[in-house]
């Protein structure tokens, strides 16, 4: 039976560890110069060489060889996940007064340390406090937080780093090379990026790759890791930032096919975006951040391509909704019709639902003091004066500005009547304090104090706010049929019948 490739080259001596100097060159001058501790605790990452240096650190301390057959009396391994009990501490604790019976210490590695019980962590700690001179006790765990702050102050402790991906991709190279493995280098750094951290995991996939092909490619390490070609995260990224959710779903469903989990892809997707922050290439931030919130919950959700799909959709109607539009042109009292009278001989239309200030509180905003301003000699045509607003909102809340880009504004007398297609829109203006900072940029513009009453209306769906004509003009168009959306529609077919992001 062959030998695994991670114990096959497993280091031996502290020259061997990769990329955890900072140790290995403390523990070195410390048995130089005789200056050895009782208690080590060694935390860190899974696969980085912990039980490595723990091992190299007993045989080193007692003068003795290390090789993969070493054997000795005084040098005992305890695996704390499968003795974790009192009974087995209070075992070890007995024996470690029987004085070693060739090497000059008595080593105790206990691995997984943390899954010691409580009451197994106690009677340790007394055999810590004052342990016999010839006893050396090294402690290994991946989580630290989980043992008892009396243990870790009664150690020296060593904190391990995680494998950095260049030097995991030389270590690679070099097991590679020594079995006569033809790899591409961007296939040995593609195993070292999802070895995760961990010179163990990388290396166990390197020895699985190197079985099956005598020449490896990154396309062989991509589909045995089972992850999306880069190209292909960056084509579905595409398709959600500027393509149509058919072009989502298509490229979402060729990825399935190849066997590609939604959590992978999610993760890939989290990765590139988060790459994309860093290099400020990103121009609507908020909208991706979002985005990356919603990847994150991808992997724990209970139909995960669902999640996955609902994530990018959601992404790609607000980035659609934030696009510029084009501005009609004004047009002239000639052009505008008068509104109709009776209103008996149009076809029945749904009323709007009023979504009042009691959905954040009982009652609404205060009228706001602010500086006298001189009103606006047509301040009742909110045409005249609603891009302004709007423009001046995108300077203090982006999310605000988003929201207004999509709002149907009417004024009457005192109160400011705001039309959304959709419902979680008109919520977030009924917010108290989100009415109240509108509020307040309405009276600095127009010199008025007016009360946001913001609704829902379904039959708004695919008209475009006309805020270029008067507010006659403006209340006729929103009572226009209304023309289906290409892009609302898409969606639509996506989902099967329903609305699309209602709340």
């Amino acid at each position: 039976m062959g030998q695994a490739l991670y114990r096959k080259y497993r280091s031996k001596s502290f020259s061997e560890i990769v990329g955890q100097k900072h140790i290995t060159d403390t523990l070195e001058r410390a048995i130089k110069s005789g200056k050895i501790s009782h208690a080590y605790l060694f935390t860190g990452p899974r696969g980085v060489g912990k039980t490595s240096i723990a091992r190299i650190l007993a045989h080193e301390v007692n003068d003795l060889p290390y090789t993969d057959e070493s054997i000795h009396l005084d040098i005992i391994e305890i695996d704390a996940a499968s003795n974790r009990r009192i009974d087995e501490i209070r075992d070890l604790r007995d024996k470690v007064h029987i004085a070693p019976t060739s090497a000059k210490y008595k080593v105790y590695i206990i691995d997984e340390v943390h899954m010691l019980t409580k009451e197994a962590f106690n009677a340790l700690l007394k055999t810590l406090e004052e342990p016999p001179a010839h006893v050396i006790f090294i402690l290994a765990t991946t989580e630290v937080h989980k043992l008892p702050e009396t243990i870790i102050s009664r150690t020296q402790r060593f904190t391990f780093k995680a494998m950095d991906a260049e030097k995991g991709t030389e270590h690679l190279r070099a097991i590679a090379k020594s079995e006569g493995m033809k790899i591409e280098d961007d296939a040995l750094a593609l195993l070292a990026q999802h070895g995760n951290g961990s010179f163990r995991d990388a290396t166990g996939l390197l020895d699985q790759v190197g079985n099956s092909k005598k020449s490896v490619t990154k396309a062989d390490v991509e589909a045995m890791i089972g992850i999306a070609p880069g190209e292909a995260i960056a084509s579905l990224l595409d398709a959600t930032l500027q393509g149509s959710p058919k072009d989502i779903v298509v490229q979402l469903d060729q990825l399935v096919e190849r066997g590609i989990s939604p959590s992978q892809t999610a993760k890939q997707l989290s990765a590139r975006l988060r790459a994309m922050l860093l290099d400020d290439d990103v121009q609507d931030v908020p909208t991706i951040t979002g985005l990356l919130s919603s990847l994150l919950g991808v992997a724990s959700s209970t139909d995960p391509l669902a999640a996955l799909e609902l994530a990018l959709f959601s992404a790609r109607v607000v980035l659609h909704a934030q696009a510029p539009r084009p501005v009609a042109p004004a047009p002239t009292p000639a052009t505008i019709k008068p509104a109709p009278i009776k209103q008996e001989q149009k076809q029945p239309i749904e009323q709007p639902e009023v979504i009042t200030a009691e959905t954040a509180t009982e009652q609404p905003p205060s009228p706001i003091d602010s500086e006298p301003v001189e009103p606006l000699q047509n301040a009742e045509d909110v045409s005249a004066w609603w891009p302004q607003l709007v423009s001046e909102m995108k300077k203090h809340n982006n999310t605000i500005y988003g929201v207004l880009r999509m709002a149907h504004p009417q004024l009457a007398e005192d109160t400011l009547r705001l039309g959304f297609a959709f419902s979680f829109h008109a919520k977030k203006i009924a917010d108290a304090v989100t009415a109240k900072k509108l509020q307040e940029a309405v009276k600095a513009l127009i010199g008025k104090n007016v009360k946001v009453q913001p609704y829902h209306d379904k039959n708004l769906k695919g008209i475009e706010p006309n805020l270029n004509g008067s507010a006659q003009a403006i209340s006729e168009q929103l009572e226009a049929p209304v023309p289906p959306s290409a892009e609302l529609g898409s969606i639509t077919s996506i989902f099967g019948g329903g609305e699309v992001l209602e709340s």
